[in-house]
Parts: structure tokens; C-alpha cells; sequence
């Protein structure tokens, strides 16, 4: 176990030591909002189960979420409906591009997990069905976990994503030809774009993680999961959280986590801690370069993960 004032060393030996991936990449120049982003920043954030705080540069500095917004999604789903989710959506990597329409087409409109674009807007689908303010409910359930009560929609973002979103349109029309889902389908599209708006810190973000880390009851706005509920949210991040390049992440940082097209990734060290970064250049699987070695170098330096 490494000392308390190591953590702090470490991520800024880290920035030092990414800075010849700083220019490689691009932005998710298809969602039109996020192209305008500056694709030169870069934030870090971890925190301890015992309460310790570390960050830095852009940790406070906030930008959309994205998939990363699936994971929250997905534990109210499961909260509502406890182990019945996995009779609509499945738990296995999907081996595709997360906006895949093929694999879908194939297995008859059950996506392959929750992570992928098909699976999220099954989630989301399901969340606009059970509660009763869905948007206020969502929104409520990541400021409770953040501790934050400004976190918020973008909507420039959402109608920026909706005016391109072509693709998952046609996915939630083959999911409602499939009669995986229920509500209307621009109902259904535009709930799951202001999700994925949600614009969040690394700060705010590694807070709200912190609750995945099992070390206290999940209790929060009234969406309750076990402690094993949460070890299998777990696994499915590890296995399924970084579109079709989860096995390189699992490979190379060996924590489950889960990435979004905004630049941002979230990881966890059970019983640990939980760590967030921001940096919006992406590979060609739509993850965070630097945002992936930074985890990489954070997992080898302090030579802890779960493996």
C-alpha cells in the first residue's frame, strides 16, 4: 500500500510522462457540440475510500459524459429491476463498434450488454417506463452520488446529437421492430441523448464512482443495490465498459471502468479507490489516448490492480 502523499506524486509524474501522446487523436468531431470542444486539456481525479482527495490541472473543469453516463443507467435498472434485466439485455462483449447495427440485426434485437448504444437505449427505455420524472430523477440520482447539485444536462449537446444521430435512430427503430422497447421511439432517442449530455468533472466524477468501490451500502435517492449486485456491475464494466477495446484496457490497467466519447474515463479499485481522467483526442475505438495510458502508468506505478 502506498503512502497518502504518493498519489499526489504519482499523477503529476504521470502528466510528465504522457506528454508525447498530447497531439495524437482527434475529438468526437461527429457530434457536432463536442468538435468545438479544445482537445487539449487533461484532468485527473482519484479518491480514497478513507475520504482522500488528489487531483490535477483540469480536474474541476467539466465536459459531457457521454457512456460514461450508461453505467449510472444501468444501476438504476438494476435497482428497479433487480436480475430480470438481463432477460432484455445481455452481459457479454460484443467484439463490434458500440454503434454496430449488424450484431443487433443478427440476435434478433437483444443487445449484447448494456454499454453499447443499442444496450443503453434499452436501459433507457426501461427507465423512462418506471419512473415518473425520468429526467429529474436521473439528474437527481448522479448529483447524490457526486455530492454535487449543479451537475447538469447540456442540452446544446443532446440536440446537437439528436440533429446527427442517424445511426441510432436506426437502431431504435430495429430494437421497437424487435419489441425490445416500449415508448415511443423519439421519446426514447431523446432521453437517452440528454444522458449522454450530462456534463461532469473528473472531481464530480470520481466522487460519484467512489459509491462502486463496495465499501458502503448503495443507497442513494432511494435506488438500493447489494454489494454483490455492485461486484457484477463491476465485472460487466471490466469486460464490457470500453466498447470493442475492453480486452486492451482489461490488459493493459486491469480495473473494470468505463469510457465516453467526450474524452472522459472512469475506473475502480474495489474497496479502494476510484479515479477519473479527462483528455478529449481519441483513438480510433472512440477512448481518451491519453486518458488510457494515464490509467495504464496509474495501475503499473502504484502496482495495484485486481489482478
Amino acid at each position: 500500500m502506498i503512502s497518502v502523499m504518493d498519489y499526489q506524486k504519482i499523477l503529476e509524474d504521470i502528466y510528465q510522462e504522457i506528454q508525447p501522446y498530447a497531439g495524437k487523436g482527434a475529438q468526437a468531431d461527429y457530434i457536432p457540440a463536442l468538435a468545438k470542444v479544445n482537445p487539449d486539456q487533461f484532468g485527473i481525479a482519484l479518491r480514497t475510500v478513507s475520504g482522500e482527495s488528489f487531483e490535477y490541472k483540469q480536474s474541476d473543469t467539466r465536459f459531457s459524459i457521454q457512456s460514461i453516463s450508461k453505467v449510472f443507467a444501468v444501476a438504476m435498472a438494476l435497482s428497479l429491476k433487480g436480475e430480470s434485466l438481463w432477460n432484455i439485455v445481455g452481459k457479454e462483449p460484443s467484439g463490434t463498434a458500440f454503434n454496430s447495427l449488424i450484431q443487433l440485426e443478427v440476435e434478433k434485437g437483444k443487445p449484447r450488454n448494456p454499454f453499447i448504444n443499442a444496450g443503453a437505449i434499452v436501459v433507457a427505455d426501461m427507465l423512462l417506463s418506471e419512473l415518473k420524472d425520468p429526467d429529474a430523477e436521473f439528474l437527481g440520482f448522479i448529483r447524490a452520488l457526486s455530492r454535487s447539485n449543479t451537475v447538469s444536462y447540456n442540452m446544446e449537446v443532446a440536440e446537437s446529437e439528436r440533429e446527427k444521430g442517424y445511426l441510432n435512430a436506426a437502431i431504435a427503430n430495429m430494437l421497437k421492430y424487435h419489441g425490445t422497447i416500449r415508448n415511443d421511439i423519439e421519446d426514447v432517442l431523446m432521453f437517452y441523448f440528454r444522458m449522454c449530455s450530462v456534463e461532469m468533472s473528473c472531481s464530480e466524477l470520481a466522487q460519484a464512482f467512489l459509491a462502486f468501490t463496495n465499501c458502503t451500502p448503495f443507497d442513494y435517492e432511494g435506488f438500493r443495490l447489494t454489494p454483490s449486485q455492485i461486484k457484477r456491475l463491476n465485472a460487466v464494466m471490466q469486460t464490457c465498459g470500453f466498447y470493442d477495446e475492453a480486452g486492451e484496457f482489461s490488459y493493459l490497467v486491469g480495473l473494470p471502468g468505463k469510457s465516453g466519447v467526450g474524452g472522459g474515463i472512469v475506473a475502480v479499485y474495489p474497496m479502494r479507490y476510484s479515479v477519473a481522467v479527462w483528455s478529449p483526442r481519441l483513438n480510433s475505438k472512440g477512448n481518451s489516448i491519453m486518458g488510457m495510458k494515464a490509467l495504464e502508468l496509474l495501475t503499473t506505478y502504484t502496482q495495484e490492480s485486481i489482478f
